[in-house]
């Protein structure tokens, strides 16, 4: 049973997905924000977990980023949808990732798998976009003027989906051309 409990808190981190989405759409942004965070310790906890029981599985390999980028995507698309931020930033992060996914799934159809591995411009992406969703969210909950920094922060957001979803493709066409060792 030890071995299920990091993915039991994954798939409860995905079933937080709709309902921290409920309490934006209505307004609730404080435990909005308060559900996001409960998600990102969740995440650290279902790792710590993973990894000092050694407990690490092929459905957590999966599922972890998957819950991940569920509620990222999620969030921004809400945030867009409430016009907290400009829908072409919601549009650039959400193509992004549809993009790597669709690039998974069809190298998997082509019979070219490819294993994903974050790169390091990924990880710097990813980073800034929780703390950008995370700073929006507690903006809107705590009533905090983050109004200064907004702009810059969605520009570096936006620099860094751009450079993180290039190199992916870049890495992908290559990987597909045959170009990389299999």
């Amino acid at each position: 049973m030890a071995a299920h409990i990091p993915n039991l808190i994954t798939i409860l981190r995905i079933l937080l997905v709709p309902f921290t989405i409920w309490l934006m759409i209505s307004h609730a942004y404080g435990l909005a924000f308060l559900a996001f965070l409960v998600a990102g310790v969740s995440d650290g906890v279902d790792g710590y977990i993973a990894r000092r029981f050694n407990s690490q599985s092929e459905l957590g390999a999966y599922i972890d980023p998957l819950a991940d980028k569920a509620l990222l995507v999620s969030i921004f698309v809400a945030l867009g949808i409430l016009q907290v931020i400009p829908t072409w930033l919601v549009i650039l992060v959400a193509t992004r990732d549809m993009l790597i996914v669709s690039a998974v799934l069809l190298s998997w159809v082509m019979g070219k798998p490819l294993a994903m591995r974050p790169l390091w411009i990924s990880k710097v992406n990813t980073t800034m976009q929780i703390v950008f969703a995370g700073g929006v969210l507690g903006m809107l909950g705590t009533g905090v003027n983050l109004e200064p920094i907004l702009l810059p922060a969605i520009v570096v957001v936006a620099a860094l989906t751009i450079a993180s979803g290039a190199m992916y493709m870049m890495a992908w066409m290559k990987h597909m051309s045959g170009s990389l060792a299999e």
